[in-house]
């Protein structure tokens, strides 16, 4: 039993260490690789190995591999000359891979093998760089920017031979900028710029045009719908207006006679009443209003012509007055002013002997008498007192004597 385990043991040991041994020997190879396996003598020195898997050869057998994988390789030229001495500047993206098909391959086996990707690139761009400064010298400006897709398909024939001989192959190659210094290449796309910005200019203004006109079209449209609605509304209403009015209108007009011919019989009732009541508010009026006023208006006629009389009496009289005294003062001749002023000084005097206070008179002289002495004293005194109403004399006894 013991040497039985024992063998099992071993047997399973050694199908182990036949199952690592094989898998050492195994070679897998991935679809984006190849496969170089060498160490036997044969044409080459080597084997390919393109997908699928073999067992190496132990203690003789190698294997490398090349990695198959795409490369984005950017590529830049600055002011490269062209064929009208004009220098430019371009910018591109090129997509590059180890080539797998024969003979290129073989190629990239020589001069690839164990290379890194950073290395691969490098030798892929510098070999671009110098193709696409061959392929410029050979193309004017206005034939690169015309046509980027034919410049780049000259290109890439143009490099085809360089990276065949590298064991390389060139999937793609896009353009990202084209420009130079002096701005030549602005000069020659600026007419056509201004085309395709007016053109561009006049195809939004006709899309806002058809815009607007549809735009203007559909609210037609649903205006004329909404009018045609209210119409339909419009005329329903009045139909059934219509229809109303004429099922009402006989009991209308009925009961319209029927109100007048009532109020009209009212009117006929209260007319000889209404009569009454306007005959008794005249009489009334006559009584209240009218007969007093007629009384009061003779009353005050009356009264205004005896005022008047009494006044026309009166202005009479003043009137024969004055003409007596024109008549007397007329008859008085010179002396006449002083007749007519002496009465009115009067009053006059009294107010200017009580405006004048008391004087002390030591002495009256009399100034300008005649020679003849006609005027004297006492006979001055009483013309003053005459004149005046003043008693100079009796004023002059009254007044203390001096001192």
């Amino acid at each position: 039993m013991t040497v039985l385990f024992t063998l099992l043991l071993l047997a399973g040991s050694g199908l182990l260490v036949l199952r690592g041994g094989l898998h050492s020997l195994l070679a897998v190879c991935q679809p984006n690789q190849a496969l170089v396996i060498y160490g036997l003598p044969g044409a080459r020195g080597y084997r390919l190995l393109k997908g699928g898997s073999t067992l190496l050869v132990p203690l003789f057998e190698e294997m490398r591999s090349l990695d198959l994988s795409n490369l984005n390789i950017p590529i830049s030229v600055s002011k490269a000359l062209t064929a009208t001495g004009i220098r430019i500047s371009i910018a591109a993206v090129a997509n590059v891979k180890i080539a797998s098909h024969e003979p290129v391959v073989h190629a990239a086996v020589e001069r690839l093998l164990d290379r890194s990707a950073k290395e691969v690139s490098e030798l892929a761009r510098v070999t671009l760089e110098s193709n696409l400064r061959g392929v410029l010298a050979t193309l004017t400006p206005e034939q690169v920017n015309a046509d980027t897709e034919a410049f780049a398909r000259a290109l890439m024939e143009e490099a085809n031979d360089d990276f065949s001989r590298l064991g390389l192959e060139l999937d793609s190659l896009q353009l990202t900028a084209i420009h130079d210094d002096v701005k030549y290449l602005d000069a020659l796309g600026r007419p056509q710029q201004v085309t395709l910005l007016r053109q561009a200019r006049i195809a939004e203004a006709e899309a806002r045009a058809e815009a607007r006109i549809e735009a203007v079209e559909r609210e037609k449209t649903t205006r004329l719908v909404q009018l045609r609605r209210d119409e339909a509304i419009a005329r329903a209403e009045a139909h059934r207006r219509i229809q109303e009015a004429s099922t009402r209108q006989d009991a209308m007009v009925a009961e319209a006679e029927a109100e007048t011919a009532g109020e009209l019989s009212r009117v006929e009732a209260e007319l000889p009443l209404q009569q009454a009541r306007i005959q008794s508010v005249a009489l009334q009026l006559q009584a209240d209003v009218v007969a007093p006023a007629e009384a009061a208006y003779q009353e005050a006629l009356a009264t205004a012509r005896a005022d008047a009389a009494g006044i026309r009496a009166d202005g009479d009289a003043q009137a024969e007055a004055l003409r007596a005294l024109m008549d007397s003062l007329l008859a008085a001749g010179p002396e006449a002013r002083t007749v007519y002023l002496m009465p009115r000084l009067q009053p006059l005097l009294a107010l200017l002997r009580q405006a004048v206070p008391p004087l002390q008179v030591e002495e009256l002289r009399l100034i300008g008498e005649s020679e003849t002495g006609a005027t004297s004293l006492p006979v001055l005194l009483a013309r003053l007192q005459a004149a005046t109403d003043l008693d100079l004399g009796r004023w002059l006894k009254a007044a203390p004597p001096p001192g």
